[in-house]
């Protein structure tokens, strides 16, 4: 990990961006700190400076909570390289959202399944990094999108001990699969008329879930339409979980 700039917000928050090899990131930490904070790992659909408004917003959110955030940009997006097949499975599948047809399978698998195998690992390393920083001592989060990569995440990753997770992709059949394996607990937070996402099968991946302890918020409004005070009862869940 090497920090390339450092600011402080108007909130003390600092504010660092960082590379981890190729991959850009973005770490908060609430200050002044008088002990290593709890850390969330804030997921979303990619673009770090098309995303970063709701990010930072996100971010001083969690460090009025005493919270460290950070991210990293996905695979394919941003600045990084493209995939030539994760560009043709994007353009197939906003085809069909404009044509109203139903999106196939096989398109939502060709678009998530290999992010979801790429991404996975990388926030690994990322969290390897981020809690050899001494600011940063856990317990960790997860908060946000893609879900598929929070679902792989909560089952691979047993240093998350909590997650919120945005219910506002397309799911592979597969990941339904996989959720059965969560055991973490759980707020999942889903947009009732969000039209970048398949509803039923946002309501079968919950179902899905296999964590004892799992909450489901499902609130009127499209995709950026998430209620402000979701963000409040997001702290209090990690506020039961991480500290």
């Amino acid at each position: 990990m090497r920090f390339t700039s450092e600011h402080r917000l108007d909130d003390a928050v600092l504010e660092r961006e960082f590379t981890l090899g190729e991959i850009p990131g973005l770490l908060w930490t609430p200050g002044p700190a008088s002990a290593p904070a709890p850390l969330i790992l804030l997921g979303h659909p990619g673009g770090l400076r098309k995303m970063y408004p709701r990010l930072v917003d996100r971010a001083r959110h969690c460090a009025e909570q005493g919270y460290a955030a950070a991210t990293i940009e996905l695979p394919g997006s941003g600045d990084r390289p493209r995939s030539a097949a994760a560009e043709q499975a994007r353009a197939d599948l906003q085809r069909a959202v404009r044509a109203g047809e139903g999106v196939d399978a096989e398109i939502v698998d060709r678009l998530v399944l290999p992010l979801v195998d790429r991404a996975a690992p990388e926030w690994q390393g990322a969290l390897d990094a981020l809690l050899a920083l001494p600011e940063i001592g856990g317990p960790v989060g997860y908060a946000g999108g893609v879900i598929s990569i929070g679902v792989r995440l909560a089952v691979v990753e047993p240093r998350i001990s909590a997650a919120v997770l945005f219910a506002g992709s397309f799911v592979p059949r597969a990941m339904v699969e996989e959720a059965r394996q969560v055991t973490i607990p759980l707020l999942v937070l889903l947009q009732w008329d969000d039209e970048s996402n398949d509803r039923q099968q946002a309501l079968e991946l919950f179902d899905a879930l296999g964590s004892k302890e799992k909450t489901l918020h499902a609130n009127m409004g499209g995709h950026t339409g998430v209620p402000s005070f979701e963000g409040d009862d997001g702290n209090r869940f990690f506020a039961r979980h991480l500290t």
